[in-house]
């Protein structure tokens, strides 16, 4: 499972949304001290790379989805989770849609809070239901 890869890299956009994007020395620090797996840095990076290229797509996206909260208004830590899950959603073909929601609400349950959880599960759900017209 790729729990605390996906926990690693919260915790790095979550990070990055306070500086000036990721902290290479805090990825490589966050990297070792989760003691991640040479597959698990090959995901993260992944996943970072997917969201540097295209972080306006998925913002337009996610502002889309949340009707009544623009992307400024959402809380740091819900962003963080849902531009992992969009970008898992939409450019990872490997890891199915339903994996990708569930850990977004788990890790919302557990830095965020249960109405995130809630919240983050709708968007994505309307998301991924709606692949084909993304």
């Amino acid at each position: 499972m790729r729990t605390i890869a996906r926990e690693t890299l919260f915790k790095l956009l979550y990070a990055s949304q306070f500086g000036d994007g990721v902290d290479d020395e805090l990825k490589t620090s966050l990297f070792k001290a989760n003691e991640l797996t040479s597959d698990d840095i090959e995901y993260c990076n992944r996943v970072l790379d997917v969201i540097g290229k295209h972080g306006s797509e998925l913002v337009e996206l996610l502002d889309k989805h949340s009707l009544s909260f623009p992307e400024k208004r959402i809380f740091p830590s819900d962003r963080s989770i849902l531009m992992i899950a969009f970008a898992e959603i939409l450019y990872f073909d490997d890891i199915p849609d339903k994996v990708s929601m569930n850990e977004a609400a788990n890790i919302a349950s557990k830095y965020s809070s249960a109405k995130s959880a809630t919240f983050i599960t709708g968007i994505l759900s309307a998301v991924a239901g709606g692949k084909a017209d993304v």
